[in-house]
């Protein structure tokens, strides 16, 4: 964090300051094709790093933050809310996730390095696409297909990386008075919960099938952000049998695979903002290969989303987590 500014887990969502994020455990859509948002199938658990001195990894308590269990090849999403604009940083590996740049600790205009909030609801994976994302797909650090190691040649952090910047105390006031005189409230749809060392294995992100999402430009000059107010935490991503050895938890059981989901005739989602403008698809991100392509892994042909269940859609105590050396 900067500056003393702290991050905090309520209901197992990361708070960094008038930010909310949560990682929704979701179905892997297949890597041929082009797809509607998957549902959310309820959060991943999170646990600070720093409650398991004697467990967590001493990598990880030097970076301190939060941690999360996930199987391999298990697919999430990063929903979104703000009681007041912000600006958020999203990396995977320390890669950006929206300019495919590597990550820094300030906000960048060109090429956008962030996502706006409350405009962005979510985040589904990469921006590696004209009018879509490539989805987030957790695979083991060494095995070449994170986002990570195809980008820098190394998978060293592995993980998710947040930083939240909120407006300076002049662009909160113009914002404030500009929602004093709005006539109508719009509100978000979406919005709103003496022991064994651990395994050694700890998982990044890599890239997965095509989904319909864009990743919306900021109008706000970068002038109106407060970065000395910044927030930011370290996800790190465990693997089952190390979630367990470090947490002494079970981890949740996998979710229902996507044929099955399609077959009960649940819904998919579209999301569509007709006064929001698409932000370019990163080069570097569109050269990334899928984690089936880098791990040679064949798959079943799959059972088509019924277009009569794609919905089209508009836009307890905290504990505080600890920051530490990235």
């Amino acid at each position: 964090m900067t500056d003393g500014a702290t991050v905090k887990i309520v209901g197992d969502e990361l708070v960094l300051g008038p930010v909310t994020v949560s990682f929704q455990r979701t179905l892997r859509i297949p890597e041929t094709g082009l797809h509607p948002l998957p549902p959310g199938l309820g959060r991943f658990p999170l646990r600070r790093v720093a409650d398991y001195p004697d467990t967590a990894p001493p990598e990880w308590l030097a970076r301190g933050g939060v941690m999360l269990p996930i199987y391999q090849r298990e697919a999430m999403w990063l929903s979104f809310d703000a009681y007041e604009p912000a600006a958020l940083q999203v990396g995977v590996g320390k890669v950006c996730a929206v300019s495919g740049l590597p990550w820094i600790d300030h906000l960048v205009g060109d090429p956008q390095n962030y996502v706006a909030l409350p405009h962005q609801p979510w985040l589904d994976g990469i921006n590696a696409g004209d009018g879509f994302i490539r989805q987030f797909v957790a695979v083991p650090l060494g095995s070449g297909a994170t986002v990570e190691g195809q980008v820098t040649g190394k998978e060293t952090h592995g993980g998710v990386q947040l930083r939240a910047v909120g407006l300076n105390e002049q662009a909160l006031a113009a914002w404030h008075a500009a929602q004093t005189l709005r006539t109508q409230c719009c509100a978000d749809p979406m919005a709103d919960g003496g022991p064994l060392p651990a395994p050694s294995m700890s998982m990044g992100l890599g890239a997965g099938g095509r989904m319909r999402q864009e990743v919306y430009v900021d109008d706000r000059p970068l002038a109106d952000y407060d970065e000395s107010g910044a927030r930011r935490v370290f996800v790190h991503l465990c693997s089952a049998a190390q979630w367990a050895a470090v947490t002494g938890e079970a981890p949740p059981p996998t979710p229902v695979d996507r044929d099955a989901y399609v077959e009960a005739g649940l819904p998919w989602f579209d999301f569509y903002d007709a006064d929001a403008r698409d932000l370019a698809a990163s080069d570097i991100l569109a050269k990334v290969k899928t984690v089936g392509k880098k791990l040679s892994f064949e798959e079943d042909p799959f059972v088509p989303v019924d277009p009569k269940t794609v919905i089209a859609i508009g836009g307890v105590s905290p504990d505080e987590v600890t920051d530490g050396t990235w």
